[in-house]
């Protein structure tokens, strides 16, 4: 997946949703990209998992993501 200017949304990424949530981006089943530990979601095949502030663990799709808005990149470790 990928933000609105193009850039490839990270694990590590620290995201706003929905211009009143955040979140950390855990895992990108898209890129096979995962936060140390978390390398399970991989079985869902597509998005990437969030871990937000409203609702604990969400999986995001291009179909169903709400707006994400780069808050600070992180390092996927």
């Amino acid at each position: 997946m990928k933000y609105e200017d193009g850039t490839d949304i990270e694990p590590g990424d620290v995201v706003q949703i929905d211009t009143q949530y955040r979140g950390r981006v855990i895992a990108s089943m898209d890129t096979n990209e995962y936060l140390l530990g978390e390398e399970g979601w991989a079985y869902l095949g597509a998005g990437i998992m969030v871990d937000t502030d409203f609702g604990g663990l969400v999986h995001y799709t291009a179909e169903t993501a709400d707006d994400l808005v780069l808050i600070q990149r992180g390092a996927a470790a």
